[in-house]
């Protein structure tokens, strides 16, 4: 069965400079993949290639097949059928992806629209309204009317983030980019989204393309890791594997860290 994305010989760079070298991967429909890496290892430029989001002024070479449509080379016009229904992002900081001017439910509302007028659905009058507060309690946001006619900066951090993935869910992806979407997160609500995240996975059978730099964070959620450093693929591997035997020194140095973190709380098993 062919892969829902294969990336090939993805290159990208600007101003002489190259930001991704190479890089080659492919998710399969339902599969969980994570791309870990420090600062500049070019993983939130290869979700962005993937999207096809890369301002004008960045050169993407390579191949980027996407639900059987080849990403680099082609038109926003083109993309634009893609995103949302092959593929949807989840952002690091929801408070700058929203925007501030619309209440939460229009702003889902328009991507339940855009997905019910490709499928040339008949939606009888509330339709938009109940599908947007039912998104809103999948995502497990208390009052989903309350929150439907909120602004962004009126809920917390935490329900931003909430707000994102159902907006992301709202055409009903093949695939789901989370990038660092847990970064911005205190603790106790970095986890809740991670399960939250997990959950959602496993009930709609989508895949899942998760980008941070925390190893332990990308292992509760994904089954397989590619390690990026300078925009270079170290290594590929289970998330087993990555934290019993890595391959590369810069991945033993991940696991080494976390493992010093989790003892330093109390914490065993990673």
């Amino acid at each position: 069965m062919s892969a829902l994305l294969s990336v090939q010989g993805l290159t990208v760079s600007t101003g002489g400079k190259t930001l991704v070298s190479d890089l080659s991967f492919s998710i399969g429909s339902g599969e969980r993949m994570g791309l870990i890496g420090e600062s500049g290892s070019g993983k939130s430029m290869t979700a962005m290639a993937v999207t096809g989001l890369l301002p004008a002024n960045i050169s993407v070479a390579g191949s980027i097949v996407l639900d059987g449509q080849e990403v680099v080379g082609t038109d926003d016009k083109h993309l634009n059928r893609l995103r949302g229904v092959a593929t949807a992002v989840v952002f690091q900081e929801p408070l700058t992806a929203l925007d501030p001017l619309m209440k939460i439910g229009k702003q889902i509302g328009e991507p339940v629209r855009r997905r019910l007028a490709r499928e040339q659905a008949h939606a009888p009058r509330g339709t938009v309204e109940r599908e947007v507060l039912d998104l809103l309690d999948k995502v497990a946001l208390p009052q989903p009317e309350r929150i439907a006619n909120a602004y962004p900066h009126e809920v917390s951090g935490g329900q931003r983030q909430r707000v994102a993935i159902a907006m992301a869910l709202a055409c009903r992806p093949k695939l789901l980019i989370a990038d660092e979407p847990t970064t911005a997160l205190d603790v106790t609500t970095q986890a809740e989204i991670l399960k939250l995240l997990d959950g959602l996975v496993r009930e709609t059978g989508m895949a899942l393309l998760f980008i941070s730099h925390d190893l332990p964070v990308v292992a509760q959620v994904v089954e397989r890791v590619m390690v990026l450093r300078d925009g270079v693929a170290l290594e590929e591997g289970t998330v087993g594997d990555m934290f019993a035997n890595p391959a590369h020194d810069y991945t033993q140095t991940l696991v080494d860290a976390a493992r010093m973190f989790d003892e330093a709380l109390g914490r065993t098993g990673s």
